[in-house]
């Protein structure tokens, strides 16, 4: 009789952390808001913020929704697009 190959559990190659969907999801919604909300009250986006990463199943942190609110509000507004 053979032999059973030994069971490795090394992480090699494909193996990402817990967690890894989360914060794809937020770095998305993160930029989506920087996109609409760029220049606009600190409220205003802290609340896009949350509600949008609500809508993608993510539970907000409070702490880290204030730092990117403060860094969007602080950047200038887009200028309009026209085709």
């Amino acid at each position: 009789m053979e032999r059973v190959a030994p069971i490795s559990y090394a992480t090699s190659g494909g193996y990402r952390s817990a967690g890894w969907q989360q914060q794809v999801r937020v770095d998305y919604v993160v930029n989506k808001v920087m996109q609409t909300h760029r220049g606009q009250a600190e409220d205003s986006v802290a609340q896009a913020i949350h509600d949008q990463l609500r809508a993608v199943g993510v539970v907000p942190n409070g702490r880290q929704i204030a730092v990117y609110a403060a860094a969007i509000s602080a950047l200038p507004q887009l200028p309009p697009t026209t085709r």
